[in-house]
């Protein structure tokens, strides 16, 4: 069925279950970045089936012992900084904290380590854009499943993939101030795994055939396992959010809600719409799955995340 934005919403069509999780001595500020990358990493990685032998890839960087110095923290402190959404909940009476899933997807720390060797560029884990296209017929036509990142205009989704792609030099991911600066749908490899799409935004300055360019491509797209749909902690699920949501529902979509801007609000303000975003994932979604994804920005430091946990 046609999808208009903004004038309206798509009916909610055919349901699916909720899906399963799946088969992704330094400053302050630098630690809580490492994390976010780390946690939204593993996020990705544990959509699919990744070898052993790519899980042992050594990762001879130095933003290795940023991860070990985290590991020394005490361990309010590296709970705050690992896991933010359990730090939200602290804040909830016993009875409330119900209303909050905090660990359907609970990673260990061993675990988040290992999935950063999947996004570390080696000479066996090549990492690369491939090319964009306006058309799904323009897309590259690739065996290896495909993951993609989609939100409304401005809301960070290209600081986001930037920050992904660190320990890959060589990709480039554009960041702009200017919203709507993603025309097309961008491809970039991640070794012999597994694709990732940077999708264009929707809403202010959308490119004219979005509609035409997305929905194709979600509908149609055979070997999309699963969407990220970012939105902005500070707003909530905006009109043009709910029509992207109506979409991944109606064509029996897994996807995973991504809040960003959560160091944008106070405490109080986040946690009220991290709850009311919780409420309408669990009460008026079926392929969304529960639990939510926080992250945030640091100012500055070209789009690099300071930190998430979900």
């Amino acid at each position: 069925m046609r999808l208009q934005f903004p004038s309206g919403v798509a009916g909610a069509g055919s349901r699916t279950r909720r899906p399963d999780p799946g088969p992704v001595g330094q400053p302050r500020g630098f630690l809580e970045k490492k994390m976010a990358i780390l946690r939204l990493r593993h996020a990705v990685r544990t959509l699919f089936e990744v070898p052993a032998a790519l899980r042992r890839l050594s990762r001879a960087c130095s933003t290795f012992h940023a991860f070990t110095d985290v590991l020394r923290l005490p361990k309010r402190q590296m709970t705050k900084l690992v896991f933010p959404l359990q730090e939200l909940e602290r804040q909830l009476t016993p009875d409330s904290r119900l209303d909050l899933h905090v660990k359907i997807f609970d990673p260990s720390l061993e675990d988040i380590s290992k999935a950063e060797a999947v996004f570390t560029a080696t000479s066996r884990n090549r990492i690369s854009y491939l090319s964009s296209a306006v058309r799904l017929d323009h897309a590259p036509d690739l065996p290896s499943p495909e993951v993609c990142f989609i939100g409304r205009s401005n809301v960070g989704k290209s600081s986001l993939i930037k920050a992904l792609f660190s320990l890959a030099p060589e990709v480039e991911v554009r960041v702009s101030k200017k919203p709507g600066h993603t025309k097309k749908m961008n491809f970039f490899k991640v070794g012999k795994y597994f694709t990732l799409v940077d999708m264009p935004g929707y809403g202010y300055r959308a490119p004219e055939d979005f509609v035409d360019m997305v929905e194709t491509y979600l509908k149609e797209r055979r070997n999309l396992m699963r969407t990220f749909l970012l939105v902005d902690s500070v707003v909530g699920i905006q009109k043009t959010d709910s029509i992207a949501i109506e979409m991944c529902e109606e064509f029996a979509l897994p996807y995973v809600m991504v809040l960003t801007k959560i160091d944008k609000s106070s405490k109080g303000h986040l946690l009220k719409q991290v709850l009311q975003i919780q409420k309408f994932v669990d009460k008026e979604t079926q392929g969304c799955f529960p639990q939510l994804f926080p992250v945030r920005v640091i100012a500055g430091t070209q789009g690099a995340l300071r930190h998430s946990g979900w």
